[in-house]
């Protein structure tokens, strides 16, 4: 920590140029090309192309065959700024509102540390990854075959959360992170007067109805002690008071810890939909627009990382135990398709505006730890 404590400036610097310049999905040009120019000038291998403007830096020393990937999003999101800080974005419309330019930040400190002390034996992979927001870049990555090819035994992930002590890192196996799918729900009837309903089959109420069945859903059909929410954010039919309208339109937004529980809830949902609007006379077609799975993390990978941690960090800034958000991460993707890996949490301060915020900025008194944080992990897995 000592060593990497020399980097503060360098890092707060990058932080902040990252910051000013906000890209969103798959747009990170300028991002990755900072990356890239850095990562080469240290000694690394660069592999790109997954997912557009993704970024791996891979570096072997000694003669290990195990390897270990930690992952990194660079995307901001369309926002517009009111933080007042001097490093705000110069983009009209466009802010790292979700601390990726943090993320990306630690990501590189830690590839300047790797390269520079080279205490590990085997290959690392740093792998900087474009489009977490919205349009899942993990997916991409993962569906293009990006773990078939870049061998990481070990992957890892890592988010600033506010509401949580500055610098405080959490672990938790296990459930992390819930799933988040969009469902798009067409409800047919038949249009009419708003006068004579009785010659009508009126998809509002219909829809109505499938709102308030949904909601049965977790109190019926998922135990109580099992964490899934089902959300119904928009209902659009008609234009005005008196005429009935031909079809109303339903969007979704449905949440699950657990694999099976997700399930269970996308069944329900197209039985709940279809079976209402039959019983009304009228039709109700369910499309899933897209969705994340839960976030899982592997045990020994958590562990493994948790004692690292433990062991390089101050006392009592290192926990196990968290729990669970219901928000989503498309890091999920990866450690489905490789589950020996974990998502941890690093506070970002009691006081932090809440991510996806205008008022959002990352604390950058957090990192060094955090840098500090995958130095221990990589070191510990590398011996």
């Amino acid at each position: 920590m000592e060593r990497i404590k020399g980097y503060d400036s360098f890092l707060r610097e990058i932080r902040h140029t990252i910051h000013e310049n906000p890209e969103l999905a798959l747009e990170e040009v300028k991002t990755s090309a900072m990356m890239e120019k850095y990562l080469t000038e240290w000694g690394y291998t660069i592999t790109k192309g997954f997912a557009k403007t993704d970024v791996t830096a891979t570096l072997r020393v000694g003669s290990g065959s195990k390897s270990i990937g930690i992952r990194a999003d660079m995307d901001a999101l369309p926002i517009q700024e009111n933080t007042g800080k001097p490093w705000s974005s110069k983009t009209p419309g466009k802010m790292h509102a979700c601390g990726h330019d943090g993320n990306t930040t630690i990501l590189l400190g830690l590839a300047k540390y790797l390269a520079e002390s080279k205490k590990f034996n085997g290959t690392v992979n740093l792998i900087f990854q474009p489009a977490e927001e919205l349009v899942n870049g993990a997916e991409i990555m993962v569906k293009a075959g990006y773990l078939d090819k870049i061998k990481c035994d070990c992957i890892f992930g890592l988010h600033s959360m506010p509401g949580y002590e500055a610098g405080h890192f959490f672990f938790q196996d296990g459930s992390m992170m819930a799933s988040m799918d969009q469902f798009l729900i067409t409800v047919k009837g038949k249009g009419g007067h708003g006068a004579m309903p009785q010659f009508a089959i009126d998809p509002v109420l219909i829809a109505s109805h499938i709102v308030t069945a949904l909601q049965s859903i977790v109190a019926r059909n998922i135990s109580t002690q099992e964490a899934a929410v089902v959300t119904v954010g928009s209902i659009h039919a008609g234009e005005v008071a008196n005429i009935i309208p031909e079809e109303a339109v339903m969007k979704l937004s449905v949440r699950a810890l657990k694999p099976d529980i997700r399930a269970k809830i996308h069944e329900r949902i197209n039985e709940i939909a279809t079976g209402t609007a039959k019983a009304f006379g009228g039709t109700a077609d369910v499309k899933h627009v897209n969705g994340t799975p839960p976030t899982v993390n592997g045990y020994e990978a958590t562990q493994m990382a948790y004692n690292a941690a433990k062991a390089a960090l101050p006392e009592g800034t290192v926990h196990y135990g968290f729990v669970p958000l219901m928000g989503s991460e498309d890091f999920a993707f990866m450690l489905e398709k490789n589950p020996n890996g974990a998502y941890l949490v690093v506070g970002n301060g009691m006081d932090s505006a809440p991510v996806h915020n205008p008022h959002f900025d990352l604390n950058d008194d957090i990192l060094v730890p955090a840098v500090t944080m995958w130095a221990s992990v990589v070191e510990a897995y590398l011996k």
